[in-house]
């Protein structure tokens, strides 16, 4: 514990020497979010219209985004809900969503299909009614309609936990090929500078997973690893030219634990499987991103003192440390951003605003770019 609030605080007196104590307000009326996703947008323009959808077709925020999305013409969105109560939630808030798409689980005519297929999925751990009733619950329909490739993404969480966000997507969706867990990066930006990190919000910590044997199958450093990766392609979504640093209270073998071990041994697994990634650690935050102090402990590292992209030794430092960047840094944090999944499923913050809704749903149809069983219109 002691060792991971070292982390913290260099973390939080890097920041705190250079940038202001609290972010800048923008000039009223004044929207800092269209500049961020001019790239994002363009690849939309480009490609066929996504199909995006909102578990919670009920709320306010939900609704105003989806107003907005249908009004820009760049995502198509399915609201899950009651017809009648989301359209009079929408018409209590004064939001345009005539023409969209409103999907009631109990009263979806393809029911059983989907019920046959869910129980196919899980494989003997779902009968057929259980399958039904879960398939009435928002959360597992909307992943089921992602499965079944009749969106091409899902975005849920306003109103509950990350876990229900997930649970159904590692049952239904899984993981990518070649993928063995999810992750989630947050980007974080100020002005021109954005900074990507991970994992904030999905692994707890990294323990070494063992067969009936115990023989271990993945260690705690390949799943580090793994996450970096992912890390840096989120990164180069948003137009980060990835160097990542992996972050630990040691800076290259200054400190003995089973924690800069992890780290260190993570760093050489990515740059073994993935030369053309910049990586390297362990090291202390203030040698990740101050060149002089970088190069003094970690001489002739290219990225020590240029990091951009920054891995975590666990969710309590890296949870910690964005909202640090966030709050005390002047940074926008952007995410969680699911990473590793077969489909864009991203999770909402339950005190997310509208705004963010619509962030998060250009960024999810973007993800959808390149993805498989996509649907087009």
């Amino acid at each position: 514990m002691k060792k991971c609030m070292s982390l913290i605080l260099v973390f939080l007196m890097v920041l705190s020497l250079s940038v202001p104590v609290w972010a800048e307000e923008p000039a009223a009326g004044e929207n800092a979010v269209p500049s961020m996703l001019d790239d994002l947008v363009e690849r939309l323009k480009a490609g066929p219209r996504r199909t995006l959808v909102f578990t919670e077709g009920t709320d306010k925020r939900i609704l105003e985004a989806a107003a907005r999305l249908k009004q820009d013409g760049l995502i198509t969105p399915v609201l899950i809900g009651n017809v009648d109560e989301v359209r009079a939630a929408a018409a209590e808030g004064g939001f345009d969503i005539e023409g969209l798409e409103i999907l009631d689980p109990a009263a979806y005519p393809d029911m059983d299909r989907l019920v046959d297929d869910f129980v196919a999925l899980r494989k003997g751990k779902a009968t057929a009614e259980q399958a039904r009733e879960m398939l009435l619950m928002p959360n597992y329909f909307g992943t089921m309609l992602v499965k079944e490739g009749l969106a091409d993404g899902l975005l849920g969480g306003a109103t509950y936990s990350t876990a229900d966000t997930v649970r159904p997507a590692l049952q239904l969706v899984k993981t990518r090929e070649g993928a063995n867990l999810v992750s989630s990066c947050m980007i974080l930006i100020r002005g021109n500078e954005k900074i990507a990190m991970g994992d904030c919000a999905i692994n707890i910590s990294y323990e070494d997973k063992l067969d009936d044997r115990g023989n271990v199958t993945l260690s705690a450093a390949q799943q580090v690893a793994e996450v970096a990766v992912e890390t840096a392609r989120t990164a180069r979504l948003f137009g980060i030219d990835p160097k990542i640093a992996m972050l630990s209270y040691s800076t290259n073998g200054s400190a003995k634990g089973t924690g800069p071990d992890m780290m260190r041994d993570a760093a050489e697994i990515v740059r073994q499987a993935h030369p053309e990634l910049p990586c390297d650690g362990e090291m202390q935050f203030d040698a990740a991103v101050v060149p002089e102090v970088g190069q003094l402990k970690f001489p002739g590292s290219t990225v020590a003192g240029y990091a951009n992209t920054f891995i975590f030794p666990e969710i309590q430092s890296g949870n910690i440390g964005y909202k640090i960047a966030q709050r005390l840094g002047g940074y926008m944090a952007i995410g969680p951003i699911l990473q590793g999944l077969n489909a864009p499923i991203n999770d909402l913050s339950r005190g997310c605003n509208a705004e963010e809704v619509y962030l998060m749903s250009i960024i999810t149809a973007a993800q959808a770019i390149g993805e498989t069983g996509s649907r087009s219109e």
